[in-house]
């Protein structure tokens, strides 16, 4: 009744939105004004919103680049190269784009570097970062596909290697390169199969995945790091409007980078596909380095088995050193495995990059 009463008091355009949208201004302030912690404040822990917002500048670049693509693999070369050299701002919006995934990648990684190393990923927190484990891969799918739809030589050639080593995974194997190819092959129906993935099935998943790891941060609320390390509870600030406007700086920053990053280095062209002609050096995108050098250390199958394994071990990571820390009460040995793994990942990119 109450509800009622005050949108049947208001009159002009506030009273009509009143009368059909019944929220109270109040409850929906206190509900947004949830208090955060004071360490929040620095950006090394505000990595979880920089993803969020390089996301929402994929889609919109992404919806505009989709008025000029070509999903078919005879012409999806001649409408990328369009849109380079004819669309009015085609290269600009389709280096934002590509910047925007480059960037992505780096701050999902790096956020999830910062949970693992201040230990926010243990009780009660297990399922956010299981989450986040999926929403990295995913966000890794994205930027595989989105790569490979450019249908340039070195892109056909990477979606071989990766075709190849998908046909290798126990059971699942041939099924999965069909899956990933459209066929036995990198053919004619590759491209839209792939597209289909990056602009509609990865998409779904990822925003469902995010749905669900905001929800996990909303029911638990924000790790105290800081009382963690000192054991005393540390000063708190608003969400609403305190740290909205801190992400909404680190959004005004991250805009004038992506665009700078267009504008001085845009988004490379390489020379069309040629089936006929193999690559003296195929390369996939910087964030798949660590994967493309243990495929040349190792081998096929040792590679997958490795990988399979290290996935499998960041997954649960959250139960494995829950039973560590249960043997050995206080024991911050899953800070040098994490030292040990980051340090091997940086050294695996640096060598790739220059072989």
């Amino acid at each position: 009744m109450s509800g009622s009463a005050s949108g049947a008091g208001r009159s002009g355009l506030s009273g009509w939105v009143g009368e059909r949208l019944p929220v109270q201004p109040d409850k929906l302030t206190a509900g947004l004004n949830e208090p955060v912690p004071a360490h929040l404040k620095a950006y090394w822990y505000c990595l979880g919103g920089t993803p969020m917002f390089l996301l929402l500048v994929q889609v919109v670049t992404g919806i505009l680049l989709t008025f000029h693509y070509r999903a078919d693999s005879a012409q999806a070369y001649a409408s990328v190269e369009r849109i380079t050299h004819d669309v009015p701002y085609g290269w600009w919006i389709r280096s934002v784009h590509h910047w925007a995934a480059h960037l992505m990648v780096l701050t999902v990684f790096l956020h999830m570097v910062r949970v693992f190393f201040t230990g926010a990923y243990r009780r009660p927190r297990e399922l956010t970062w299981m989450v986040g484990c999926l929403v990295l891969g995913l966000t890794l799918l994205m930027g595989f596909t989105g790569y490979s739809l450019i249908r340039d030589q070195n892109t056909y050639w990477g979606v071989n290697v990766a075709s190849q080593i998908t046909s290798q995974v126990p059971v699942v194997g041939e099924t999965l390169r069909n899956l990933l190819l459209g066929g036995p092959e990198n053919g004619d129906r590759t491209v839209s199969r792939l597209f289909v993935f990056h602009i509609g099935v990865l998409p779904t998943l990822l925003f469902l995945l995010l749905g669900a790891h905001l929800l996990l941060v909303r029911l638990h609320g924000v790790a105290d790091v800081r009382r963690r390390e000192t054991g005393v509870k540390t000063s708190t600030y608003p969400f609403f409007p305190d740290h909205v406007k801190t992400e909404l700086i680190l959004a005004i920053t991250l805009t004038i980078v992506l665009c700078a990053l267009a504008v001085i280095f845009p988004a490379p062209l390489r020379a069309a596909a040629d089936p006929t002609t193999t690559p003296a050096h195929v390369k996939p995108e910087w964030y798949l380095y660590f994967t493309f050098r243990t495929l040349k250390l190792m081998g096929l199958t040792a590679a997958l088995l490795v990988m399979g394994a290290f996935s499998f071990l960041l997954f649960f990571w959250p139960v494995v050193d829950d039973r560590i820390r249960r043997k050995r009460p206080g024991s911050e040995v899953s800070v040098w495995i994490g030292c040990a793994v980051v340090l091997l990942l940086i050294a695996f990119t640096i060598w790739e990059s220059f072989a």
